[in-house]
């Protein structure tokens, strides 16, 4: 038989067979060309003379003609686990130096890639690869995780109370048809061709170009979103201005929001309940939140009523999931280059239960007269 036509014969069935039936097939090819074969079949197949050779021995004895199995029991590369019985141990003993081994460890106080992990393991008389250090750590459960609050530190022993309150109220108040709005001020931003986190599609190799810097424009400054969130209709108003984050600006953004959407949605109004959080412009403790509060009463004849949540638990505050964290997603990426850049990304924001959401940019300035008041 020439080599081409063997050579054709094992192109063709060459995806068809598995290892096994491939090793039998080439040393039954073997056999049969004689004095010389292993060699012709080892050289045209690529396969090896001791693989060949181990077929022929498997075609001789019948017992092992028919197994079932590709290859013999305990056949097949060895795991580096079972060659080298410490590597789990030495490995779990550097990812949790405190708990699972020594706490002096190399890698006690430095970041564990599967790199540095791998190089402090060949330095202990390991033989593996960062590849190989990824594999280990995937079979142990390991995996990249961030930092996760859920520690809440300490607690006021009412504080399921004052919740079970504002709850109470909140639920009071939509029933007889009045207003509750949670406020709140969002992170104050930049104005200007600044880096803004998150990532947005562009074409590939052009990203968009901002300054290396983050120092502020005097020009344009910072700006201050201060968000209403109307809970029972699932309004949101943001009000946008250059002035700083006090008690008067946030008083102001009240008022600008029933002037132009609160008073239209609440024609009856008599009241209005404020949830908000107990520090920052309108915290409790502000005497000039309470003092603007009540010029706004007076303006619109409305009886207000603020519920504070308790110190260190903001995130319950319902404009923050609901109405601040879509704006974040929705400019992720885009530089806030202008006012009026800021004030059309926020009112384009949407949520997924359909929040409406407008914006407004204004410009107010709290009368020096009163900053004593801010304390």
């Amino acid at each position: 038989m020439e080599e081409c036509a063997i050579k054709k014969i094992f192109e063709t069935m060459e995806g068809h067979l598995n290892e096994r039936q491939q090793r039998l097939l080439t040393a039954a090819v073997a056999d049969a060309l004689g004095y010389g074969g292993i060699s012709t079949l080892s050289r045209i197949t690529g396969m090896s003379r001791t693989t060949i050779t181990s077929g022929r021995k498997e075609l001789e004895d019948s017992e092992e003609l028919y197994t079932g199995k590709v290859r013999k029991k305990g056949g097949g590369r060895k795991k580096i686990t079972d060659k080298d019985q410490t590597l789990m141990n030495d490995l779990e003993s550097l990812i949790e130096p405190v708990t699972r081994g020594d706490p002096e460890s190399p890698l006690r106080w430095s970041c564990k890639s599967t790199r540095k992990l791998a190089g402090e393991l060949n330095n202990t008389d390991h033989n593996v690869s960062h590849v190989t250090v990824a594999t280990l750590l995937s079979e142990l459960g390991y995996s990249l995780q961030g930092n996760k609050k859920t520690i809440e530190g300490a607690s006021h022993p009412d504080q399921n109370a004052q919740f079970e309150y504002i709850n109470r109220m909140t639920q009071e108040y939509q029933q007889k048809g009045q207003p509750v709005i949670s406020v709140d001020t969002k992170k104050k931003e930049l104005v200007g061709n600044f880096k803004n986190g998150g990532r947005e599609l562009r074409p590939k190799g052009d990203p968009e170009k901002v300054l290396v810097h983050d120092f502020k424009i005097k020009e344009l400054g910072k700006v201050n979103p201060y968000g209403i969130y109307d809970i029972a209709h699932n309004h949101g108003w943001v009000n946008v201005g250059t002035d700083n984050d006090t008690a008067a600006f946030a008083v102001e953004s009240i008022r600008r929001w029933w002037n132009s959407m609160g008073q239209t949605v609440y024609p009856e109004a008599e009241k209005l309940l404020i949830t908000a959080d107990s520090g920052g412009s309108n915290g409790y403790r502000i005497r000039l939140w309470k003092t603007e509060l009540q010029k706004l009463a007076d303006e619109t004849g409305l009886e207000i009523s603020v519920c504070h949540f308790p110190p260190g638990t903001s995130k319950w505050n319902k404009i923050e999931h609901r109405l601040f964290a879509f704006i974040t997603q929705n400019w992720r990426g885009k530089p806030l280059v202008s006012h009026e850049v800021i004030v059309n990304l926020i009112s384009a924001t949407t949520t997924k239960k359909a929040c409406k959401l407008n914006a407004n940019w204004t410009e107010t300035h709290i009368p020096k007269e009163l900053r004593y008041l801010m304390r």
